[in-house]
């Protein structure tokens, strides 16, 4: 079977006018610990919201590719913009998993519905009717005060029938917000808890979880939906840190001849070469990240051709790749001085965003080496 790429629906373009805008809005997001208003608008105008929305319902059933490159240009002005239009993107792909009924229903607006939601097993429902009774608490939804629907991840079971996991879709009306987000970093990220209390769901907005985890979209061909979660979900998170290394080393760059030629004269501090090898070792990190993760992009597009083997080694890229620029940008933020730890300096505010990101669950090195020497050496037999 051929897979053709989707075409490319300009959203790296259009990234950087929202980048400026989440600049202007960084300190306001900081304060308000979630996204401003605007923001937001400008990310769905964008089109972060569509990018993976099957075309047959106006989405662009975009690449893997070209969303990773749109995050990482947000995630070097505000590393929360990009975590959010990267979640947004990747909730309404795993939404594309509903029945087709389903799908209508999420996206009978048009295709620029927000969905937030998470993939934790939080939730207890059992059989009403045709569909579920759903309750429970996911706590780190981020955009979540911003949403229109959400996806979540519970365990069904009905009498005399084994339990099931399931993805659970509930519209906005029937889902509450509380604001537990207290995290040092990615604070404008709005990864507050969703709460759900007895909400029947009907049959037509829940699906088999265990779909979306080997990549079988009912009905749907394009290779964004036919694609294996482990292939992925790595990606959504670890390209908002390269943005923001990216970011990092620009602001530092930015001083560093200064700092340079400053070095050269008489006086207390490092030398010249201290410097020079800042520049070389984290900016040399931070290229070898990106090569890593745009190959697990175009790895991830290649939808059902993707094998188990490419799957833990996107897995491996992504933890790897994320250990580098932890390190990058920790040195980078050491070598800036007084200066660049001040509050004021958004240097001090992307190394704790890149921190707080790093510690998402997908993105440690530990899981994804099992994961990928299992394969590698075929441990499993």
């Amino acid at each position: 079977m051929s897979i053709q790429p989707a075409p490319a629906t300009g959203l790296a373009r259009a990234a950087r006018d929202v980048a400026a805008l989440a600049a202007g809005h960084a300190d306001q997001g900081e304060r308000d610990r979630r996204l401003a208003v605007p923001v937001m608008r400008a990310l769905v105008a964008a089109g972060f919201a569509r990018h993976f929305v099957p075309a047959g319902l106006g989405g662009a059933a975009g690449t893997f590719a070209e969303l990773t490159e749109a995050v990482t240009v947000l995630g070097a002005a505000c590393p929360a913009t990009a975590w959010c239009a990267s979640v947004v993107a990747n909730l309404a792909r795993m939404a594309a998993y509903l029945p087709g009924e389903g799908r209508k229903e999420i996206w009978r607006d048009g295709p620029d519905t927000v969905v937030v939601g998470a993939v934790s097993p939080k939730g207890r429902a059992r059989r009403d009717g045709s569909g579920w009774r759903l309750s429970g608490a996911w706590p780190y939804v981020s955009a979540v005060d911003l949403s229109d629907w959400a996806l979540v991840l519970g365990t069904g079971k009905g009498d005399g029938e084994d339990p099931c996991t399931l993805m659970f879709a509930v519209p906005r009306d029937r889902y509450r917000v509380e604001r537990t987000w207290s995290d040092v970093g990615m604070r404008a990220s709005g990864s507050n808890t969703l709460v759900v209390e007895d909400v029947h769901v009907p049959g037509l907005l829940t699906f088999n979880a265990a779909d979306l985890f080997g990549g079988q979209a009912p009905g749907l061909e394009s290779p964004c939906h036919r694609v294996p979660l482990t292939a992925t979900s790595g990606l959504s998170f670890s390209a908002p840190i390269l943005g923001a290394a990216e970011g990092a080393l620009a602001h530092w760059s930015g001083h560093a001849a200064e700092r340079i030629r400053a070095a050269e004269r008489p006086g207390p501090g490092p030398g010249r070469g201290y410097y020079e090898e800042v520049l070389a070792r984290s900016s040399g990190e931070i290229d070898a990240a990106r090569l890593l993760l745009e190959r697990a992009a175009g790895v991830a597009d290649r939808g059902p051709l993707v094998t188990p083997a490419e799957a833990t080694r996107n897995q491996r890229d992504c933890a790897l790749a994320t250990d580098l620029l932890v390190t990058a940008v920790d040195r980078l933020f050491r070598a800036s001085g007084t200066a660049g730890h001040s509050t004021d300096h958004p240097l001090q505010r992307l190394w704790r965003d890149v921190h707080s990101a790093a510690g998402h669950v997908v993105l440690q090195f530990g899981p994804s080496a099992a994961a990928y020497a299992g394969r590698a050496l075929d441990l499993d037999g």
